[in-house]
């Protein structure tokens, strides 16, 4: 019983992973075709969903990428909450099991979307202007957003971090893989985090700008970074660069999918976890 609990707990992490990496290759892939101007569209991952909900089969797609995104969230709760991973309760160990707490709650409300554009219902989700507002209307609120602004900055210089390092590797079992394999695996995750940092950078600095002027409005998300992108100089080519890198993201959370080390904890774990 015990074996076939954690069989199914690594089997939903790792089809997340894949579902994760398949929204990311969408919004990379709409940008790709903006930038070399043969439609697309620059969006967020909840404009993905509507876009892949459009496709022929696309509400079976939806709902395998809904089914994936539910089993992410419960794979980040298990490390949140059990720790198969062993990161400890020492300051640094807190710090990775809140954020991964976090990364749940971001993505519950991401596979709440997708149910909801299954069942024809409106997504519901709130703009990155309107949750900024909401911050900011509560006591100390510019600084709670420009405190969430900077929180998001430091979040891109980890992603350049492991795009430097490569220190993804720890995860993935390399021995699983041809050499040639471990060097593509390995080029495209940098890329694709590179990416991600971009993106992550550019969001924070949107949000300390919202709150240095007290204008919600000033907030940006996914879609509104890489509108960013597209209206500098070289517009298109730098949106065209770092939306092939979103698409990269997506190819090494597929390939996270395949090849990550997944410590999913046994029943006895989860048992003493609920007892505490």
């Amino acid at each position: 019983m015990a074996q076939d609990v954690t069989a199914w707990v690594e089997r939903l992490a790792r089809f997340g992973f894949a579902a994760k990496g398949f929204v990311y290759a969408v919004v990379g892939l709409l940008a790709v075709q903006t930038a070399i101007g043969v439609g697309g569209r620059t969006t967020d991952s909840e404009g993905a969903l509507s876009t892949i909900a459009q496709q022929p089969f696309g509400q079976v797609l939806l709902a395998l990428v809904a089914i994936g995104l539910v089993g992410y969230v419960l794979w980040r709760l298990v490390e949140a909450l059990l720790d198969p991973e062993h990161k400890g309760h020492d300051a640094k160990g807190i710090v990775q099991r809140l954020g991964y707490g976090l990364n749940a709650i971001v993505y519950a409300g991401l596979a709440w979307s997708a149910l909801q554009l299954l069942v024809g219902a409106s997504s519901g989700g709130s703009s990155p202007q309107s949750m900024t507002a909401r911050l900011m209307a509560q006591p100390f609120g510019q600084w709670l957003v420009g405190t969430v602004g900077a929180g998001i900055i430091g979040l891109s210089f980890y992603e350049f971090y492991e795009a430097f390092t490569a220190s993804f590797r720890k995860r993935l079992n390399l021995h699983e893989m041809s050499d040639r394999e471990q060097i593509w695996a390995i080029r495209i995750g940098r890329l694709g985090l590179a990416a991600r940092g971009v993106v992550f950078a550019l969001i924070g600095i949107f949000l300390i700008q919202a709150a240095r002027r007290a204008n919600p409005n000033q907030a940006r998300g996914l879609d509104g970074a890489l509108q960013a992108l597209a209206q500098q100089p070289y517009g298109p080519w730098l949106l065209g660069i770092v939306a092939l890198g979103l698409i990269a993201y997506g190819i090494h959370m597929v390939v996270q999918a395949r090849y990550r080390r997944i410590a999913a904890p046994q029943l006895e774990d989860m048992s003493v976890a609920v007892k505490q």
